[in-house]
Parts: structure tokens; sequence; C-alpha cells
């Protein structure tokens, strides 16, 4: 058997992230960027307050309280018109231009109208000093023109593209979101609600490792279901290579008669036939028909899912420009003994985890057989437990959270 991170390797080398493309930024949320992004301009471009109040000098305001002549009325996205003189301050809303002549802003909460006559115009009273640039955003406060923003290899974020936006840019290079096949084998499997003949049960798989996919960020493509039949199996392998990047498979993979799909994989492809030491999910295929990666993993549900996030995942992953497409692990806290046989496997428990008092903590899940797909979609996370005996309440061990 072979052990994961060699598995996991090979995997790797051959999927590489494909050519970068530009995309508008509306499409890249979860896209990787190319290059490395240099802000053109300065963030804020000009001075403005971070508050609602009156911009005033700070020298006028050393002995409040004091009273001071409003002369003009400074909306966001509007220009000043006049240049605040002593004795004088501008009302402002946050947001707008300090006007020329102001180095401070007073809240508006800490002052109060005390006239607005025709004669005398409007005064407000400033209850507090303010020190020069109070509530002022300065040129270049979030960004310089020429800072590097982002580096290449960043996972592009609401954040990230509401800072593209902030700078005027409308595309970015980026590396595509992979078309991504799944395909779903086997004589036994219904997938049109008729009712079940003996032997046969329901196709899970596909709709599974579509959503998998999907929440990987990549696009999916249904390839449907191909019953046991070489040529059907091919045909359908024939069209996810055509029109997709990468194909997943689930079934037919293992070392049965009727593994039609391993016959068809080897001759239209290269394809590497493992037994990965680990539990669900031991056998896997992988390989290429052309240039497209192919994962081939095992039919039942579990061992299909789990393959999916420790293979396929970090292959498309890595097909997609993420640097670290592995998912890593984290320090969890057994909260009731978690047991095992040794048999020279790492073993993927299907767990759920809670923080708790400042700590992670899992438990099992339920049933740990390859086909209990209820327990699998109750857990949150797989619980790394190494061969031996497994671990005991209260012991360290890691985990993948997988939500």
């Amino acid at each position: 058997m072979l052990p994961l991170e060699t598995a996991r390797e090979f995997v790797l080398d051959r999927c590489q992230a494909r050519k970068s493309v530009r995309v508008r930024v509306a499409d890249a949320l979860g896209l990787v960027t190319a290059s490395e992004i240099i802000a053109s301009q300065n963030i804020p471009q000009f001075p403005n307050t971070a508050m609602d109040g009156f911009a005033v000098r700070s020298a006028d305001v050393a002995d409040a309280p004091c009273e001071l002549r409003v002369v003009e009325t400074i909306a966001a996205g509007h220009a000043p018109q006049v240049t605040v003189g002593p004795g004088e301050a501008s009302r402002i809303m946050t947001g707008a231009t300090i006007p020329p002549g102001a180095d401070a802003v007073v809240m508006v909460e800490r002052t109060a109208i005390v006239s607005d006559s025709a004669a005398d115009g409007e005064i407000v009273r400033v209850e507090v000093s303010v020190p020069p640039d109070n509530h002022v955003r300065p040129v270049g406060d979030d960004l310089h023109a020429g800072d590097n923003v982002f580096p290449a290899g960043t996972e592009l974020a609401a954040g990230h593209l509401g800072v593209l936006c902030s700078l005027g840019m409308t595309e970015v290079e980026v590396y595509p979101r992979p078309r991504v096949g799944v395909l779903s084998t086997g004589d036994e499997l219904v997938d049109d609600g008729s009712p079940l003949q003996p032997g046969q049960i329901r196709d899970s798989n596909r709709r599974t490792l579509l959503a998998l996919a999907h929440r990987a960020d990549v696009e999916t493509v249904d390839l449907g279901l191909a019953r046991d039949d070489p040529a059907e199996i091919e045909a359908a392998l024939a069209i996810g290579v055509q029109t997709c990047d990468a194909i997943v498979t689930s079934g037919g993979v293992s070392m049965g008669d009727f593994d039609y799909v391993k016959a068809v994989l080897d001759r239209i492809g290269d394809m590497r036939w493992m037994q990965v030491a680990i539990k669900p999910a031991k056998p896997l295929a992988f390989g290429t028909v052309g240039d497209v990666p192919v994962f081939g993993l095992p039919g039942n549900p579990v061992s299909s899912m789990v393959s999916f996030e420790l293979f396929a995942r970090p292959g498309l992953r890595s097909m997609m420009g993420h640097p670290q497409p592995i998912r890593p692990t984290v320090v969890a806290f057994a909260a009731e003994d978690l047991l095992r046989r040794p048999d020279g496997k790492t073993h993927f428990m299907r767990v759920l985890a809670t923080p708790l008092g400042g700590r992670t903590e899992v438990r099992s899940a339920g049933g740990q057989g390859s086909h209990m797909l209820w327990a699998m979609a109750k857990s949150n996370a797989l619980a790394v437990i190494p061969d031996g005996d497994g671990v005991r309440a209260g012991d360290k061990l890691d985990v993948l959270l997988l939500d």
C-alpha cells in the first residue's frame, strides 16, 4: 500500500495550474491571482472625514467651548466651494472632502446650533477642542500608489474584490475555474426515482460529488450515469475529455471482474491504480486521458467523499493556482474514545467538531462503515487516527475541518 503523501504527490504533480486569463472582477470570487496586484492610485485620493460633524481650524477651537460661523454644507460626493477662514466652520458628512483651510473635524454630537438668523447666518457652538487631523482620513490612508496590494497566489474573497473595485479595476488576471465532469458507473445504480429492483441502490455519489466540486469553486458538468458496459463508459468519458478540464468518476476502480472503468481507462488513458494506506478510500485511480486529469474514486459513498477530499479537491485547487491546495489539519481533543484496530492504515473517522472553552473537541458522528452516508452527512470534520488502537478521551489529535 502507498502512503497517503506519496499518492497525493503523484496527483498534484499532474495537476498543474492552467494558463492564466483575464476575467471580470465581478466573476473572480474564489479564483486565484496569477500576478501581483499593484495599486495604481492612492486610496483615498483626497482627505475626507470619518465622521458627520463640522470641519474646523483646530486653532479656532483650542479654547472651546466656542462659537463658529457655518459657511458651507459639504455632502459626500461634492467638492467644497468655500475656504474655511478664522472663526468659521463647514458642516460635513462622512466621506466628504475636507475643505481648504480646515485641518480637523468635530463630531456632530459635540456641537450644537445656537443661531440661524438671516443677519448672523448659522452659528455652531463647539463644545470640545480637537487636535489637527482629528477624524480626518489623509490621502493614501489605506493604500499608496505603487503598493503591492495582493501577491500572486491570492484567493480572491469578497473583501479582495472590493479593494480591486476601489482601485478602478474591472478585470483581473487569474487562473481559470476548471470545468469538472462527474460520472457515476454501475448496473446497480438508479437515478430516475423509479422503484428499486432487487440488488439496486440509488445513485447518491454523482449528486454528492457534483456538490463537493461546486464547493471547491469549480464549474461542474454532469456526465450522467453509465452502465457496466465498456462502450457506454468509453462514450461518457469521451464526452468528458472533449468538454471538461478534469473528470471525476465513482465506482469500478477496485480489482473485481466487473470493474469496467479500470479496463476502459487502461485502454484510453495513462492511469495509475493505487491502493492507499488509508481507511476509507483505499482504492484510487488517477491519471490522464490526453491532457485531462481523471480521478477514479471508489464506489462506496463515504469512500467516494473522503477520496474527493484527500485527492480530487487538492488536485482541482492545484489546477486553479492555489499555492497551498491541501486542506490543513488543526489540533483538537477527543471528547470520547475514538477506537480502531491496527491494520497498517491511517483512519479518517467522521466526527463532529465543536469549539468549547477555547479549544476544539471532537466526537464520533456515528457509524464508520464506508457505506454509512448518514454519519458522513452529519460530520463536519475528519479525525486523523494513526495506525494503532485509536485515541482516548482527552487525547490530542489532528482533524480536517470540512465546514
